[in-house]
């Protein structure tokens, strides 16, 4: 099993820490708009292993724990960290994340178009006919949720069966 982390990783020694501790994947967030020298940096040291979180409210970025909107498009964004080298995009839509109220398709759809490298979908799923949504979205490499399943709403075993169906 894969292990991403997240949250708060705001320079080098924080990655290299991770990493050697045996974490397979960093997620960083907000420094990937304040600070993309350490975005460049972390992934010429770590190929392969640097992702982005990008988590956007109306297609604009937000920073700081989703206190701050800025006006960075999150399709920017994505372009920009791309061609840097960073392995791949968590893209949460914050106005419906923890809500249960569905995942926003569009918005993830246009991710998944407009990169070449992996996006993993976040924010709103609430049932299987979440997944099934997501599930239409060609080239989309994965799926969080969280709520869903502490509320019951979505069994986790038959969300990962219906999605090794599509493999």
């Amino acid at each position: 099993m894969a292990i991403e982390v997240g949250g708060g990783i705001r320079d080098i020694v924080a990655v290299t820490k991770l990493l050697s501790a045996g974490i397979d994947r960093v997620i960083i967030g907000t420094s990937a708009i304040e600070d993309s020298a350490f975005v460049v940096e972390a992934c010429n040291k770590f190929p392969g292993k640097i992702f982005v979180g990008i988590d956007a409210k109306d297609g604009k970025v937000a920073v700081r724990g989703w206190e701050e909107v800025s006006t960075v498009e999150a399709k920017e964004l994505a372009k920009r960290v791309e061609t840097v080298g960073v392995a791949g995009i968590v893209y949460t839509d914050i106005s419906r994340d923890g809500m249960l109220t569905g995942p926003n398709i569009a918005a993830q759809k246009e991710m998944v178009d407009r990169v070449n490298i992996p996006v993993i979908a976040s924010g709103g799923i609430a049932t299987i006919d979440d997944i099934k949504g997501l599930l239409q979205i060609k080239g989309l490499w994965g799926a969080i949720t969280g709520k869903a399943i502490y509320a019951g709403s979505l069994d986790l075993r038959e969300a990962i069966k219906l999605s090794e169906s599509k493999l």
